[in-house]
């Protein structure tokens, strides 16, 4: 995933960053590093746990707990 896809992903799903930050258990600097794709000049790389965590969001999963999944509707705010 290139920086402009995961900020289109983000946008796409109507998150502000702090937002993003929040669904994908991050803090709000690391979705900035994420989309402009360097931290301090040196290259970010996306990891594969959160580009499968954004899959999951795009389809309606919020989290999963071993055994089931929460709906993104359902889950606490």
């Amino acid at each position: 995933m290139k920086p402009s896809q995961f900020r289109a992903w983000r946008k796409s799903m109507g998150y502000k960053q702090k937002e993003a930050a929040e669904r994908l258990g991050l803090k709000k600097r690391m979705i900035q590093y994420y989309e402009n794709g360097n931290r301090d000049g040196k290259p970010v790389e996306i990891p594969k746990s959160v580009r499968l965590a954004c899959y999951a969001l795009s389809n309606g999963i919020a989290d999963f707990d071993g055994e089931k999944t929460t709906e993104n509707s359902t889950l606490a705010e």
